[in-house]
C-alpha cells in the first residue's frame, strides 16, 4: 500500500513537505508550548493571511511574487510589530495580538479584493493543500527548515534560558528583548513554512499539539524536540495515509489524528502515574 502511495509524484512531494513540516514544528513549537506563547502564535498566523493577500495583489506588478513570498514577508514584519507593541506600550499582550490578528485578515481580504481576476486556490491557503505541493515549494521549505535549524543551535542556550525563566536570562545579561523578538521570527517562519500543509485555519494546531504530546513524556528540552518531531512525522504520514484511503480533506486529518495521538498519550500517562502512585502506596513484601 505504501509503494502504492509513493508511486504518484505529487505523493512523494507531499511526504517531503510533511517531514520538513514536522520538523520545524517539533523545534519551535517545543519553544511556543515552554515559554506559552499559544495565543501569540495564533496571532501570527492569522496576521499572515494579509500576506497571503498582498503577494496576489503584487503578482501583477513583480513578476517573481507569490502569496507565499507575501506571507513570508508580512509574517516577519507582523511577528516584530506584535513583539515590539507587547514590550513597548501599555496594551496587554491579548489585546495588541486580538487587533494585530484582525488588522492582518482584514489586509488579506482588501489585498485580495483588489486583485483583478479570479483566486482560484485562496481555499487552499486556509485550510492546506499538501497534496498541490511544487518542487519550488519544498525547496522553499527545505531552506526555511536549514534556517531555523542554524538560529536554534546557534542561540540553544539563550533561548532554553529566556524559555524557562527570562527574569533569570535578564539577570545574565542576556539581550532577552531581542532574543525575544528572534524567537517571534521564527514562529514566523515556522508558520509560512505550515501555510501549505495544513493552511493558515490549522497551523496553531499543529505547531502545538505535537509538542504538548512530548511535554507528557519529558521535560529536557531537547528530548521535548526529538519527540514532537517523531509525533509530528506520525500525524504527517499517517493523516496523509488516512485521508487517501477514505477521501478525505489532508489537512484536517492530520490535525485530527495529532489530536488522537495527544489523547491516546494523555490516557498512557495518567495510567502510568496512577499505577506509580499506587505502587508507592503498597508496602514491601
Amino acid at each position: 500500500m505504501i509503494d502504492a502511495l509513493l508511486h504518484y509524484p505529487f505523493m512523494q512531494r507531499a511526504l517531503v513537505a510533511g517531514i520538513l513540516a514536522a520538523v520545524a514544528c517539533g523545534i519551535i513549537g517545543t519553544y511556543v508550548v515552554v515559554k506559552r506563547m499559544v495565543f501569540i502564535s495564533g496571532g501570527i498566523s492569522h496576521a499572515s493571511f494579509g500576506g497571503i493577500g498582498l503577494g496576489y495583489y503584487l503578482t501583477q506588478y513583480i513578476s517573481w511574487m507569490t502569496p507565499v513570498y507575501g506571507a513570508l514577508i508580512f509574517t516577519l514584519f507582523s511577528a516584530l510589530g506584535m513583539g515590539t507593541f507587547i514590550r513597548k506600550t501599555r496594551l496587554s499582550e491579548d489585546t495588541t495580538i486580538g487587533i494585530m490578528w484582525a488588522v492582518g485578515m482584514a489586509l488579506g481580504i482588501i489585498f485580495i479584493g483588489l486583485t483583478p481576476g479570479y483566486t482560484p486556490d485562496l481555499f487552499s491557503y486556509l485550510f492546506g493543500s499538501i497534496l498541490t505541493v511544487t518542487t519550488s515549494d519544498l525547496i522553499m521549505m527545505a531552506i526555511l527548515d536549514v534556517i531555523i535549524i542554524a538560529i536554534v543551535l546557534s542561540l540553544y542556550k539563550e533561548l532554553l534560558a529566556i524559555s524557562f525563566d527570562q527574569e533569570f536570562g535578564t539577570s545574565l545579561g542576556l539581550p532577552t528583548q531581542r532574543l525575544y523578538l528572534i524567537l517571534l521570527c521564527l514562529i514566523a517562519l515556522t508558520v509560512v513554512l505550515l501555510i501549505r500543509v495544513v493552511g493558515i485555519i490549522l497551523i496553531i494546531a499543529l505547531l502545538t499539539i505535537p509538542a504538548a504530546t512530548a511535554r507528557q513524556h519529558t521535560h529536557n528540552l531537547t528530548k521535548m524536540m526529538l519527540l514532537s518531531i517523531v509525533f509530528g512525522i506520525v500525524a504527517v504520514l499517517g493523516g496523509l495515509w488516512i485521508s487517501y484511503e477514505l477521501d478525505l480533506a489532508s489537512g484536517a486529518t492530520i490535525i485530527l489524528l495529532s489530536a488522537a495521538v495527544f489523547a491516546a498519550s494523555t490516557v498512557f500517562t495518567s495510567l502510568r502515574h496512577r499505577n506509580r502512585k499506587q505502587s508507592e502506596k503498597t508496602p514491601a513484601d
